[in-house]
């Protein structure tokens, strides 16, 4: 199989989707590898890397694209990617379809074949390719929110970890998730006071039994919710429901009764947000301001650490990335029930319910799906 990588051209994005040892591992498998000239840059990943494990390098996307059987990605196509998506190419990448309408539609009149990072899905729950650029998202949404909390850019003035004789900033995490666990240990690390919120009471119990002290736990409710935004500092949205929309946990209504210059980090945005006032920002222009609060809302958060976001992220994906080349997308999502659930759009048709309900488009079971490819 032809493996496409063309640079990410997502604002201030520098990650990418293969390092030199995943396509090592491509090579050696009998595949050709076809990677866009400095494509790797922002990673600290040369073309002279890549030419050495046996990647052939193109001068621009479009051959990249017109090359490729399957395109690998970091980030979503943006708009002026749409129309290089051609019909039976396999692209795997982020897509988040449930947060974004254009996009949806764009890959269905395309009819290529879709398989989303975010919705690959383990048996025990699990989403094995978020775990790595969560983990990264969490823990940079307690670093950016410290920032946010600093006077010079429109914060409280609030230092999270406090001094001896001054209590330390309070951070509200609003899901038990990767992200949200991740963040508590930064936030704990700093010294902060951390509660964080969940309606899982199993996941509360673990949290609680391997979290310090000064980290609690609280069944999330809107009460509850509404209750602590008016004491916290710091409030990270870490809400995640696999391919469909984020809940509106923090709504409009609320920030009225927030404290001037607190801050929200809403790491599910690429999802639409659980926080009503957030839309997405970029690394150039991350946070806005609505009632006086500090919305930060990057949509690609684990971008700006591109040498270790490459590399988590490679790690993930790579083992399925070449079921995918060493069987071909049909045979490779049979075979493999953690690709299957993967499937959000093929060739023309909604796959994933949770992207049908987002959009109240027609849903096609992927069984059947993938019983017409088998037999065509």
């Amino acid at each position: 199989m032809i493996i496409g990588v063309p640079k990410e051209i997502k604002n201030n994005e520098s990650r990418v989707a293969l390092t030199p040892s995943g396509v090592h591992e491509f090579v050696r498998r009998g595949h050709q590898v076809c990677i866009e000239t400095m494509a790797g840059a922002g990673s600290s990943f040369t073309d002279d890397d890549y030419i050495k494990v046996g990647a052939k390098i193109l001068p621009n996307a479009d051959l990249v694209w017109e090359s490729a059987e399957m395109i690998m990605k970091v980030k979503e196509p943006i708009e002026e990617e749409y129309a290089k998506c051609r019909e039976g190419q396999l692209l795997f990448t982020y897509f988040h379809f449930a947060s974004s309408e254009p996009l949806t539609y764009a890959m269905l009149r395309s009819k290529s074949v879709c398989i989303a990072y975010e919705t690959v899905e383990q048996t025990n729950g699990s989403l094995p390719l978020l775990v790595p650029m969560s983990e990264v998202a969490g823990r940079m949404a307690i670093q950016e929110g410290a920032r946010y909390l600093q006077k010079p850019v429109k914060g409280r003035g609030v230092l999270l970890g406090g001094v001896p004789g001054v209590a330390p900033g309070k951070v509200l995490i609003l899901g038990g998730g990767i992200v949200g666990i991740q963040a508590a240990k930064m936030a704990a690390g700093l010294g902060a006071h951390v509660t964080i919120v969940d309606v899982d009471l199993p996941r509360l119990r673990h949290i609680n039994d391997i979290m310090p002290h000064h980290v609690v736990t609280e069944f999330s409710s809107e009460y509850n919710i509404r209750k602590h935004v008016q004491t916290h500092d710091l409030i990270v949205g870490a809400i995640l429901i696999p391919g469909a929309k984020a809940p509106k946990l923090v709504t409009k209504d609320m920030l009225k009764t927030m404290r001037p210059g607190s801050v929200i980090v809403d790491v599910a945005v690429d999802q639409g947000g659980c926080v009503e006032t957030s839309k997405p920002t970029t690394h150039e222009h991350p946070a806005f301001i609505v009632d006086d609060v500090v919305h930060y809302c990057v949509a690609n958060m684990p971008g700006a650490v591109p040498c270790t976001s490459t590399i988590a992220l490679t790690n993930s994906t790579l083992p399925y990335a070449l079921q995918l080349a060493d069987k071909g997308w049909r045979k490779a999502c049979i075979e493999n029930e953690e690709l299957k659930k993967g499937l959000n759009v093929v060739n023309g048709e909604v796959v994933y319910k949770g992207v049908s309900d987002a959009f109240e488009l027609d849903y096609t079971d992927v069984e059947v799906v993938l019983r017409e490819e088998a037999l065509a």
